[in-house]
């Protein structure tokens, strides 16, 4: 399979280019946990970005009907190429590399560590999302977010979507990040079964990110258990939710009925019902852990930084001083190495773009706790850079801005009904930090600090329509600070007291009973009886293939995900949350499209159908749109009938030059 192939050569042309003796310096880890991720995303990022390129050139300005045909060829040669050169170059010294492991025991319980948590993602990716007998099924709790990005990966390997535009949205600039999207659609045109091509990067990227932040918590704390055990927190989050769930069902005699059958996330807060805290955002947000890998790899390389300020032999306000105002506090170290970073980390802004500014907070919290800190300011120069020339080259203007938004969800935005909220929200897990930091060491304190900065963005910063996707910041936070919770239980069970074995136990429970909970209403809400169905082989998303290309504007009713967003056509006005979300004036369109669904006369029509672009109209049997009834009759005076389905429930109506 081309596909794969495509993998493989990201995987080594990272290995060629990822600098392995920055990132494991110390000669004491078992490397192989952060060169694998890091070597997939490094090569995944730079293959994916020419492909994309290059398919676009040969789209816009060679008018090339086939474009990812060349963007494919051209960078799968010249990756081939580029190993051959590196394969002869180094055939003498490949003996001199490092070696992928240094403790062999630890390494051993690594393996099954990561095979464990490889089996799980894999299992929950196609548990969710998957291809049976031609139809693609997508489970209940991660359809709405498959629908977009279904429909952006369609519109790659079914379509030409160059220039990128968002196909619930069509005919405007694209808004939001799309790149995995993209390389999913590209998988799939090179013979990737669609659940194929997305399952398998979405795994390869989580478990990337696992391995990482595994790595990452073993270097701070030197203990296999509490890397094992950050994982375990990562996958379970801590809420008050189940006990007091538990408790008003006890109390209502219906507990055990109810644990069986209930299919909803539960919560107290706000929005907590849509699984905001739980592992199901990993499930329908797939492009998230792709980034948070390269965030990771760029927290390795900055690890020596931050361990060189740390170890500053002075106190309070002179430390600071010290990390502040000295020259050697902004003496760089390795400017072209900050500067590597930092494309690395500009280049996923449109895979991830909350991942790119979380992870910004965190290097913001680690330079503050550094020396060197004008490499920190070329890579986040070099960051934001990049991401403002994709945003100019993909966006009209910008759909984001920043404005001051204190509290969040919560619904008292008070000190004190935050802090209610909180306590609700992720129970002991986030207010229990500020009595953990009490114990912990300078650097730790440190590390905690940095790693709280996404979560304290999330509640005084807005940066989109919709308030409610500051979730992600909170979720990479947890996953940062889940460490310090795991230390707390190994510490406290390493007393070999009885009592104190129950304490860790009890606090482990306390961490994560909400989540195995969570876990379980995943399982039942995308069981066989909850899941939406798609049929990959149907014939009216095989005539919108053939006949629609990214230049026609599909006008339908208010889809999500069907036989035609499968089949990758740019929608006057798809399901609106998405576009809404994502910065575009979706009430306009749905006004526009009523009246056009409504027009009473042909002039009409055509008035509205012209001056909104508009090229096919999609109508379907007994229609209605935003609950008000449709009319054919004026469609079928003024446009002809170019499609019928073999039900007769679909008709398309062809914009034509001749019936103006």
């Amino acid at each position: 399979m081309l596909g794969i192939l495509y993998l493989l050569l990201a995987f080594g042309i990272g290995r060629q280019i990822l600098p392995q003796k920055h990132l494991c310096a110390d000669g004491k880890e078992n490397s192989l946990w952060i060169l694998l991720p890091g070597w997939f995303v490094t090569g995944t990022l730079i293959l994916t970005w020419f492909t994309y390129g290059i398919s676009y050139f040969c789209s816009v300005y060679a008018r090339r009907e086939n474009p990812l045909f060349y963007g494919n060829l051209a960078v799968m040669a010249g990756a081939f190429g580029i190993l051959a050169f590196f394969y002869f170059r180094n055939r003498k010294t490949e003996g001199t590399r490092q070696p992928y492991w240094a403790d062999h025991k630890r390494f051993k319980k690594e393996i099954g560590l990561f095979l464990a948590a490889g089996i799980f993602v894999s299992f929950f990716m196609f548990y969710v999302f998957f291809i049976s007998d031609g139809v693609l099924y997508s489970g209940y709790t991660v359809f709405g977010d498959y629908a977009p990005h279904t429909a952006m990966m369609r519109s790659f390997s079914k379509g030409n979507n160059f220039p990128t535009q968002y196909p619930h949205f069509g005919g405007e600039d694209i808004k939001y990040h799309f790149m995995f999207q993209f390389l999913a659609g590209n998988l799939e045109y090179l013979g990737l079964r669609l659940d194929i091509a997305y399952n398998l990067i979405s795994i390869l990227s989580l478990l990337g990110f696992l391995m990482l932040l595994y790595a990452l918590v073993l270097r701070i704390f030197q203990s296999f258990a509490v890397g094992a055990l950050t994982l375990v927190l990562f996958f379970f989050r801590s809420s008050f939710s189940f006990f007091r769930f538990a408790y008003e069902h006890l109390m209502a005699g219906d507990l055990w009925q109810t644990l069986k059958e209930n299919t909803s996330f539960i919560g107290y807060t706000l929005n907590e019902d849509w699984g905001l805290w739980n592992f199901n955002v990993y499930l329908n947000q797939r492009h998230l852990a792709f980034v948070l890998c390269a965030v990771c790899l760029v927290l390795f390389y900055f690890w020596s930084y931050l361990q060189e300020g740390v170890k500053d032999g002075t106190k309070g306000l002179t430390w600071l001083s010290h990390l502040l105002f000295t020259r050697e506090a902004w003496k760089p170290k390795n400017l072209p190495m900050a500067a590597g970073w930092g494309v690395l980390l500009g280049g996923c802004s449109f895979w991830n773009g909350a991942a790119v500014i979380a992870g910004l907070l965190i290097l913001a919290g680690f330079a503050v706790f550094s020396k060197r800190k004008t490499d920190y300011a070329v890579l986040a120069a070099l960051t934001v850079l990049l991401s403002v020339i994709q945003t100019k080259l993909f966006m009209k203007g910008s759909s984001l801005g920043f404005s001051f938004y204190f509290g969040f969800l919560a619904e008292d935005r008070t000190p004190a009904g935050i802090l209610s909220y909180l306590v609700w929200m992720s129970g002991i897990f986030f207010v229990g930090l500020m009595v953990l930091a009490v114990v912990l060491k300078r650097r730790e304190r440190c590390l905690m600090a940095a790693f709280l900065l996404p979560f304290l963005f999330a509640f005084t910063v807005s940066m989109t329509p919709d308030i409610n996707v500051n979730h992600k910041y909170i979720m990479i936070s947890y996953a940062f600070l889940s460490c310090f919770w795991a230390w707390l239980c190994v510490r406290i069970w390493k007393e070999k007291k009885v009592w104190m074995g129950i304490v860790s136990g009890g606090l482990l429970v306390m961490l994560t009973i909400t989540g195995i909970y969570d876990l379980a209403v995943i399982i039942k809400d995308n069981d066989s009886m909850h899941r939406v169905g798609v049929n990959m082989e149907s014939e009216t998303t095989r005539w919108l293939e053939e006949n629609l290309d990214s230049r026609d504007l599909l006008l339908t009713p208010q889809y999500s995900i069907n036989e035609v967003t499968m089949a990758g056509v740019m929608l006057y006005c798809g399901w609106p949350y998405y576009a809404w979300s994502a910065g575009y004036d979706t009430d306009y369109r749905a006004g526009k499209a009523m009246e056009i669904y409504q027009a009473a006369d042909s002039r009409t029509l055509r008035e509205l159908v012209e001056k909104e672009n508009i090229t096919y109209i999609l109508y379907e049997e007994n229609m209605e749109y935003l609950q008000a009834v449709c009319r054919e009759d004026i469609l079928e005076e003024t446009y002809p009938l170019v499609y019928r389905s073999g039900d007769g429930w679909t008709r398309i109506y062809q914009v034509t030059e001749e019936s103006e």
